[in-house]
Formats: C-alpha cells, sequence, structure tokens
C-alpha cells in the first residue's frame, strides 16, 4: 500500500494497493500532487523523473537518497546547524538521473542522534535549513505508525 498521508489533518489523502511486487517509484505517478505542497519518500521512490515534474509544478519533495546516487557537489554551505553534517547543491551524474532532473539538486547529510547514524536527502526545497529538511522526513514516520496498529 502506497500511502500520501496529510500531516497536518493526521488524515490519508490518498492510498493505492499494488501487489508487493511493484516498485515504489512505479507509482509515483499515481500521486496527485499540488503545487507548493511537501512530499516526503524513502528510497525506493528515487524516480527522478517524477521529481522533476514534481518540482516543475512548484512542489517541493524531500527523498532519502540511495546509497550509490551519483553526483557532483558545485557548491556548499559552510555554516552549518549542529547535526547537518553537509548541505551542498549538487548534479546527478548518473546517465538517466542526470537527463530527468537537469537542474541542480540540494543533498543534506545529517546525522540523527537518537538512532545514531547518518541520513543523507535530496531536494528541491531550497528555502528551508538542513535541520528542517530532516524534520520533514521524520514526520514521514507517522505514516508508518498510522499502520502499525
Amino acid at each position: 500500500m502506497h500511502t500520501l498521508y496529510d500531516v497536518e489533518t493526521q488524515i490519508p489523502a490518498f492510498f493505492h494497493i499494488t501487489e508487493a511486487s511493484v516498485h515504489d517509484s512505479k507509482v509515483m505517478i499515481e500521486i496527485p500532487y499540488e503545487p507548493n505542497s511537501y512530499y516526503i519518500f524513502d528510497r525506493g521512490y528515487n524516480n527522478f523523473k517524477m521529481l522533476y515534474k514534481i518540482h516543475q509544478i512548484e512542489a517541493y519533495f524531500v527523498v532519502r537518497a540511495k546509497k550509490n546516487l551519483g553526483y557532483k557537489s558545485i557548491q556548499w554551505k559552510c555554516r552549518l546547524p549542529k547535526n547537518a553534517l553537509s548541505d551542498a547543491s549538487v548534479l546527478l551524474t548518473g546517465f538517466y538521473p542526470k537527463q530527468y532532473y537537469p537542474e541542480p539538486l540540494r543533498l543534506v547529510k545529517y546525522w540523527d542522534e537518537e538512532q545514531e547514524r547518518e541520513f543523507t536527502f535530496i531536494t528541491n526545497a531550497t528555502h528551508i535549513s538542513a535541520l528542517q529538511v530532516a524534520e520533514l522526513y521524520k514526520n514521514r514516520w507517522q505514516v508508518e505508525l498510522l499502520f502499525s496498529v
């Protein structure tokens, strides 16, 4: 089950049921995206063609990056808040990813003290802090809690 969860109302706004064999990234086309909204995805949703469409309608996304993400850093922020390990503008370098998402993305590396591990996020939200990027991703867990009962 793939769910679009409204954090403000704490109600699922959309869900799509598929067989377990359907990859998460294939479902992204079914989601009803709206301008000025934030969409938070886990690693399985690294579909750069769909992420670029989200960007083009002037909506925002935060996605946990895959470990093998190919990118080239083009600019770094020097002053970082606590637990923000890096905050950079990057260009994708993989053959298809760089064609599907031709503009710079933001890559944020964050240390989560509670889980004692590093998270790497990609986003098009350049107007918020690195900590806000991490906080948005943490809110994604409300969906997990919804279905853990």
